[in-house]
C-alpha cells in the first residue's frame, strides 16, 4: 500500500506491499534485488526501497483508477467539511502522478483548516474482484484535543499616559464544520472600548468559497478632540482565497460632542450616521517571518467603495490604498534592511454631490505607535508622532465656562485627517552581542520613516502642488531594542523629531510599542 505522510512539503511517501496487485512483478523483483544490494540498516533500506518505488511510478506514466476515497477519524467533525477539504482531484487521478500531487494538495488543505492534529493519506488495492489498476484512497485525520485557545495582557502606553486590557479567545470545530470562532476585547482606561467577534468557516458542500462573517462595537472617548464616537459594525466575506478577499462593510455611527466645543468641520458630522461599503484586497506576502523579516517582499493593495447604502448622507466615493514591503539580508550579525512605502487616496465617485465626500472615520491619519516592519494596511505608522497628530487642524470653540470666569485657555485643535497620504520608512534590524539576548531573539534596530497628507478638497487635482507636498513631508528617526514572543511584539525606542509643522504634535523621546505578531 501507498501511503502519504504528514509532512506539509508534497510529494508524500509512498509505502508499496509486495502483495499489491496494481504493479508488475518486474517491480517487486526490482525492489528485493535492491533490498539485497543495500546497507544493513533495516531503515536506510526501507528509505531507499520507496524512493526508489516513487521515482519509478511517479516518472512513468502509472495509470490507475481510485475505486473509493475512504475518511476515517471523525468522531466530532462532519464528514461534508473533510470531503469538501479533500476535493475532487482524489477520485479523478487517473495516473500515480496525479495522485501523488492531489494527496499532497488535500493534506495540506486539510492541515490549513487547524481542526487536525495529524493528517495521513493512504493509498492501498482495491477489494479483491474488482477489475483493472482500482486503488483504495484513505484519509486517516485526528482531530485536535485542544479546541479553545485565549490569551490576556496589560499594555501600558507611555505616549498617552493610558493603561490597556486586551484579550482574546478562540474556538475551533466547535459544532464540526471547521470553523473558527473567535471574539477579542480591549479596554483602554477612560478612553477606548472595543469588542469585536466573528466567525471563519470552510468551503462545505456547494458553498464556492469560506465564509466569514464578524461584528464589532468600538466607543472612543477623544476627549482631547471633545468627541465621543460610537461604532457598531457587520462584515461579511464574499470572497477569500489565500491571496484575495472580498466582504460588504455595514456600519452604523453615532458621534457626539459633549463639551459642545467642537470644530465647524466635526460638528457636520455629529449625529447617526450609516456607511454602507464593499471592500477587495489582494494581498501576497513571501517574507520568512512576520516579527522579524529577513528576506522576501510583501505587497497589498485594498479598494473600498463607500456610500453605498440609499439615503447615506455620504456620496458614494473610492479608498484605494498600496502598501508594499521587502525584506534584504545583509550577512552581519544576521542583519537585515526592511524598507516599505505606502499611499492611500480617497475620491469622490459623484459630482455634484451636496454631502461630506468622506467621513472622518474612513480617511487617513498618520502617528502614533504603531511598528514600522510587521503590519501590512496602508499609510499610518509615523514614530514619534501622537495618534491622528498630524494633518489639517481646526480650531475648537472656547469653553464659555471658561470664558464668563475670565480665564484664558490655549485653544485646542480637532484633527480631520486627510484624503491623500504617503508614508515610507527604513529600518535596519540586527542581533545583539549577548549570547543570552539572541537565543531569546531579542534585537536591535535603527530606523527612520517619513510622511504626508492632505486634504485634496482644498486643491484642484490638475493642479496639485506636488513640489510643496514633498517639502512638507514630516520625518523622525531613532533606535531601540525589539522582544519578539509568541503573544505580541515589544518595541523599546527612543525617537527623535527630525521635521513638523506648527500644529503637529511630536516629541522627542522613549516610546514603547506593543503589536500582535
Amino acid at each position: 500500500m501507498a501511503a502519504a505522510s504528514d509532512s506539509t512539503h508534497p510529494p508524500p511517501d509512498l509505502d508499496v506491499d509486495d502483495d499489491d496487485e496494481e504493479f508488475d512483478d518486474d517491480d517487486d523483483d526490482d525492489l528485493d534485488d535492491e533490498a539485497d544490494d543495500s546497507e544493513p540498516s533495516a531503515s536506510s533500506s526501507e528509505a531507499a526501497r520507496l524512493e526508489a518505488v516513487l521515482r519509478r511510478l511517479t516518472a512513468d506514466e502509472v495509470r490507475i483508477r481510485v475505486h473509493q476515497v475512504t475518511i476515517r477519524g471523525c468522531a466530532r467533525t462532519r464528514r461534508a467539511a473533510v470531503e469538501a477539504a479533500v476535493g475532487p482531484d482524489l477520485r479523478r487521478a487517473a495516473t500515480v502522478r496525479d495522485l501523488v500531487r492531489a494527496a499532497a494538495a488535500a493534506g495540506d488543505r486539510l492541515r490549513r483548516l487547524g481542526a487536525f492534529d495529524t493528517v495521513s493519506i493512504t493509498l492501498d488495492a482495491a477489494p479483491p474482484g474488482i477489475p483493472g489498476s482500482a486503488v483504495v484512497v484513505v484519509v486517516d485525520v485526528a482531530e485536535a484535543r485542544g479546541r479553545a485557545a485565549g490569551d490576556f495582557g496589560v499594555f501600558a502606553n507611555t505616549q498617552t499616559r493610558s493603561c490597556s486590557l486586551e484579550g482574546s479567545v478562540k474556538l475551533i470545530n466547535l459544532f464540526g464544520f471547521c470553523e473558527t470562532w473567535d471574539a477579542s476585547g480591549a479596554l483602554e482606561l477612560d478612553k477606548t472600548a472595543e469588542l469585536s467577534a466573528g466567525v471563519q468557516m470552510p468551503r462545505i458542500g456547494a458553498i464556492p468559497t469560506p465564509l466569514l462573517a464578524r461584528i464589532s462595537f468600538l466607543s472612543d472617548d477623544w476627549l482631547k478632540s471633545s468627541l465621543k464616537e460610537h461604532l457598531m459594525g457587520v462584515s461579511v466575506g464574499l470572497l477569500s482565497t489565500m491571496n484575495h478577499n472580498l466582504a460588504y462593510n455595514m456600519t452604523w455611527r453615532k458621534l457626539t460632542d459633549p463639551t459642545r466645543m467642537s470644530s465647524n468641520s466635526v460638528q457636520e458630522e455629529l449625529g447617526h450616521s450609516l456607511l454602507s461599503s464593499i471592500k477587495y484586497a489582494y494581498k501576497v506576502d513571501q517574507r520568512d517571518s512576520s516579527i522579524r523579516p529577513t528576506r522576501g517582499y510583501a505587497f497589498l493593495s485594498s479598494s473600498l467603495v463607500g456610500g453605498l447604502a440609499p439615503g447615506s448622507k455620504y456620496s458614494r466615493f473610492l479608498r484605494q490604498e498600496f502598501d508594499l514591503r521587502v525584506a534584504l539580508p545583509l550577512g552581519v550579525l544576521n542583519g537585515a534592511l526592511n524598507a516599505g512605502v505606502a499611499a492611500g487616496v480617497i475620491h469622490p465617485l459623484e459630482r455634484g454631490s451636496t454631502g461630506t465626500v468622506s467621513p472622518l472615520s474612513e480617511r487617513f491619519y498618520l502617528g502614533g505607535n504603531r511598528p514600522l516592519v510587521c503590519r501590512l494596511g496602508g499609510p499610518s505608522s509615523l514614530l514619534g508622532f501622537k495618534t491622528r497628530g498630524l494633518g489639517a487642524t481646526e480650531f475648537r470653540a472656547h469653553d464659555p465656562n471658561n470664558s464668563d470666569n475670565g480665564t484664558s485657555t490655549s485653544p485646542e485643535l480637532n484633527g480631520l485627517g486627510g484624503d491623500l497620504a504617503v508614508t515610507a520608512f527604513a529600518d535596519l534590524s540586527f542581533d545583539l552581542p549577548l549570547k543570552p539576548l539572541r537565543d531569546l531573539g531579542i534585537h536591535g534596530h535603527a530606523f527612520v520613516c517619513a510622511g504626508n497628507l492632505v486634504k485634496l478638497t482644498d486643491y484642484d487635482l490638475r493642479k496639485f502642488p506636488v513640489t510643496d507636498f514633498l517639502q512638507t513631508f514630516r520625518s523622525s528617526a531613532g533606535f531601540g531594542v525589539v522582544l519578539p514572543t509568541r503573544l505580541f511584539r515589544i518595541e523599546m525606542n527612543y525617537c527623535y523629531i527630525l521635521k513638523q509643522l506648527d500644529h503637529d504634535r511630536g516629541k522627542s523621546g522613549i516610546q514603547f510599542n506593543f503589536s500582535s505578531p
